[in-house]
């Protein structure tokens, strides 16, 4: 069985008319009940065309971002509630109980700069707070994705873990299978495999990139792996023009529908410049049959083995007090 994951997220905020830029990103949408309704939207959308782990909007809520936006200490938390909470109703709405509301932590700087990455203390410290909100808003999975370093790829890890979380770590590379900070993916992919990430995926990746790392994941890791690459096309970095998705719902699904036989990749997806029509499409090429009632096939407090089937519990601990 292969898990598919949604598309992306921020670059479907953005055709539904939600401006994704500096200094609130994807967090914008958490804002009034206005923009709330586009985001519970586009993650339903997501699961009528067949993704079973959607990603709630918390790759922008570390504290050191919502800070940067003038939110004080005791305004940070409501954001990863929010986030959640809209991830969990568009479930209920969808009628999809068997699909796992995930939670995203990013780079608490900036996901293209391995230079900016703080001290080990300010990533315990940072981590370790959002891990504790993801785990009292009651998500299914933690995706700790688009890492530019091993050194805070660990650091979220052992967050995630130390609260009793399930944790798939994702890494963004550059050329040659090196993740963006010049380490070697074939590396980090053992280290956090061996630390406690149940799958080790590549992310926010160019599409052509993405193959030779796989090629590294399936040489170094005994479990899971997966990829959901990137497919945008923008006019020059974050700009707000948006332009046609660089590579069509039917070759993104041949494309990734091949890696599974050739690699043997568990979890699918894509990131930026993704859509729902690309999951839909994945969902075809893979012979996944659409259940006749979207909810049909999975209750409601199992999760989602990687390798098939269903496994533990949503969360195996108790939420935190608080």
């Amino acid at each position: 069985m292969t898990v598919l994951l949604d598309g992306g997220l921020a670059t479907e905020l953005h055709r539904a008319g939600l401006p994704v830029r500096r200094p609130w990103w994807t967090t914008r949408a958490l804002l009034t009940d206005a923009n709330r309704a586009v985001l519970r939207d586009v993650h339903e959308r997501y699961l009528r065309s067949g993704a079973r782990v959607i990603t709630a909007a918390t790759f922008r809520c570390n504290e050191r971002a919502l800070r940067a936006n003038g939110l004080q200490a005791a305004g940070l938390g409501w954001m990863v509630h929010a986030a959640v909470g809209v991830a969990q109703a568009a479930r209920r709405s969808a009628e999809a109980p068997d699909a796992l509301v995930g939670a995203s932590i990013a780079p608490v700087e900036d996901c293209y700069r391995p230079d900016l990455v703080p001290p080990d203390d300010d990533l315990r410290r940072e981590h370790a707070w959002l891990a504790t909100e993801l785990v009292r808003a009651r998500v299914d999975l933690v995706l700790i994705e688009t890492m530019n370093t091993l050194r805070e790829a660990r650091i979220a890890l052992e967050a995630v873990r130390s609260v009793g979380a399930r944790a798939w770590v994702s890494f963004v590379c550059g050329d040659g299978a090196t993740l963006l900070s010049g380490e070697d993916l074939g590396r980090a992919a053992r280290v956090v495999e061996e630390e406690g990430a149940e799958a080790v995926l590549v992310n926010c990746t160019p599409f052509t990139r993405t193959e030779s790392c796989l090629e590294a994941l399936r040489a170094n890791c005994a479990g899971a792996i997966g990829a959901y690459p990137n497919l945008e096309q923008r006019s020059g970095g974050h700009s707000d023009e948006l332009l046609p998705t660089a590579v069509e719902p039917e070759g993104f699904a041949a494309t990734l529908s091949r890696w599974r036989t050739d690699y043997g990749v568990a979890v699918l997806g894509g990131c930026c410049g993704s859509t729902p029509a690309h999951i839909d499409a994945l969902r075809v090429a893979l012979g996944d049959r659409p259940p006749s009632h979207p909810g049909a096939g999975g209750r409601q407090g199992e999760v989602l083995d990687p390798q098939g089937g269903h496994g533990g519990p949503v969360l195996p601990v108790a939420p935190l007090p608080g």
